[in-house]
């Protein structure tokens, strides 16, 4: 279940109606899947084949759908990192940048762990939200953000674009945000 962490203050939010409430009143859409749509085979396999990442988007094909649906989105794929990941370092590295995209950044969690960093309204500053599996996300567009991997360094993910092309990170020199 997600939690959250004011940076400004080190405010601690949890409960997901807690959660749901203070993003969306951040302007942040959160939900969260039912876990056990996931295969028992792959809720801790984080290097995966094709065909399994294909077995979780049709695991999860209703959520997607209505999500999709809801919000305009064409295109969904499954990511997988681990410390099995080749170059795992320099790809959390460009993550790890503040950045915005011209579209909604969307993760599913399937299993693992992730932090998505935000910017929120002038009053909150950033904000770190904790991920787990079943959790779901979307940043808005043009909202400053960045995402990274927990101590575990372990995540599988559903993605949803509004443009098949995917996303295209724009940096965002932001003095306000502090590492």
């Amino acid at each position: 279940m997600a939690s959250i962490r004011i940076r400004n203050t080190g405010e601690r939010i949890e409960g997901e109606a807690n959660v749901r409430a203070f993003l969306e009143d951040q302007g942040v859409l959160y939900e969260h899947w039912d876990t056990e749509k996931l295969p028992e085979k792959l809720k801790d396999k984080f290097v995966l084949t094709d065909e399994e990442k294909e077995e979780i988007l049709r695991a999860y094909d209703e959520d997607i759908r209505s999500l999709a649906e809801r919000n305009g989105y064409v295109k969904w794929d499954v990511v997988a990192l681990s410390p099995e990941t080749p170059n795992l370092g320099e790809l959390l590295k460009k993550f790890e940048q503040v950045h915005v995209h011209t579209e909604d950044e969307v993760r599913a969690i399937a299993a693992g762990n992730g932090i998505f960093t935000i910017k929120g309204k002038e009053e909150t500053g950033y904000f770190d939200v904790e991920l787990s599996a079943g959790d779901v996300i979307s940043v808005p567009v043009n909202t400053p953000h960045f995402f990274t991997l927990m101590e575990n360094r372990r995540v599988v993910a559903i993605r949803l674009f509004i443009d098949p092309s995917g996303w295209v990170a724009h940096p965002v020199d932001d003095p306000a945000f502090q590492p």
